[in-house]
């Protein structure tokens, strides 16, 4: 493969997975983590500085939140005429070190703007360097690409705060970090609803783009990070105890089944499977990630005949009661932590 067919390729997915987060979405998740920004130096290395809110939020709020630096890259730039509205392929990397004019206002001029010699892949080797100057990274990066992108992060030891597709949890490059608390949850988007404008909607179906907003609505997607925030020690209040008809064990792993975080019995010290919208209320000083179906669930040949069961990866089955077996959804398994 040639390098223009390379980069034509890199081009045509990066169009593709193009999604401006609203600042009111940026706003309402990043006033919990105010306390990590200070004296930091901030990198955004998915985001047009045109129309990215994460550089809106942040310059204009440099000051507030006592930034030290604020950076900015993304795929194959605009001009670097912030204001224009011409098309030009010229990545570009920015730095803001803050208000200078007094005004309060990130005016052009005081802002750092650098010619970068490739496109601004935040795989390449000059955004890499700049990542290395990074205390935290915020973004929304290209979904398609969420697995290299979390490798990269936690490859050079990176804080960070992102936004990524919700069954994420599930890759085998991303659970093993949650598993082991060096990635959890965010506090998500209100009503468990992301709004992103696109340059491409037309691919969207009625009812997903709602062309008077202009906007793309994703239920799927979440807020990720490795920072300590509040809601990671709040304890879940329960109130269901354990009964065997209520919930049953698995034909494939020994662990019972519980469908819903709020009746996880409150008496049951054992395994237990529960959704993996579970991750949204995890304390880890509460309970204990022992892994998920994907990994845990052993083979249902070895438990029933063929026919029986539906077959499919990795999951594990419950005992209708007529020789049948019906197979869940992705379950993690936990387990209470002694006091």
């Amino acid at each position: 493969m040639t390098d223009n067919t390379r980069n034509l390729r890199r081009a045509r997915r990066a169009k593709k997975d193009e999604f401006y987060t609203q600042l009111a979405d940026i706003e309402r998740e990043l006033r919990h983590y105010r306390q990590h920004f200070m004296g930091k130096v901030v990198y955004c290395n998915c985001d047009d500085p045109r129309v990215s809110n994460f550089f809106h939020y942040f310059s204009y709020n440099f000051e507030k939140l006592g930034l030290k630096k604020l950076i900015t890259t993304c795929y194959m730039n605009q001009n670097m005429d912030l204001f224009s509205t011409n098309d030009a392929e010229r990545a570009i990397s920015l730095e803001y070190e803050g208000d200078k004019s007094g005004n309060n206002v990130p005016d052009p001029e005081e802002i750092g703007i650098k010619l970068l010699k490739g496109d601004g892949d935040f795989r390449s080797d000059e955004c890499i360097e700049l990542l290395k100057q990074a205390d935290v990274v915020v973004t929304n990066p290209p979904f398609s690409l969420f697995r290299e992108y979390v490798a990269q992060l936690v490859e050079h030891d990176k804080k960070f705060v992102i936004i990524g597709p919700y069954n994420a949890i599930t890759y085998k490059e991303v659970f093993p970090l949650i598993q082991e608390n060096r990635i959890w949850l965010g506090y998500g988007f209100k009503g468990g609803n992301a709004f992103f404008e696109t340059p491409d909607p037309r691919r969207f179906a009625a009812g997903v783009y709602n062309p008077e907003t202009g906007l793309v609505k994703f239920r799927n997607v979440t807020w990720y990070t490795n920072l300590d925030i509040t809601k990671r020690h709040e304890q879940l209040i329960l109130y269901k105890t354990y009964s065997p008809e209520e919930y049953p064990t698995y034909v494939n792993y020994d662990a019972i089944e519980v469908g819903r975080t709020k009746n996880i019995p409150v008496d049951y010290e054992g395994p237990m499977g529960v959704p993996i919208t579970f991750l949204d209320k995890h304390n880890p000083d509460q309970f204990e990630i022992l892994g998920s179906s994907r990994t845990l669930g052993q083979p249902m040949s070895e438990f029933a005949e063929k026919g029986t069961y539906t077959e499919g990866g990795p999951r594990f089955y419950l005992d209708n009661g007529d020789g049948t077996y019906r197979r869940m959804y992705d379950r993690i398994v936990i387990r209470r932590r002694r006091a």
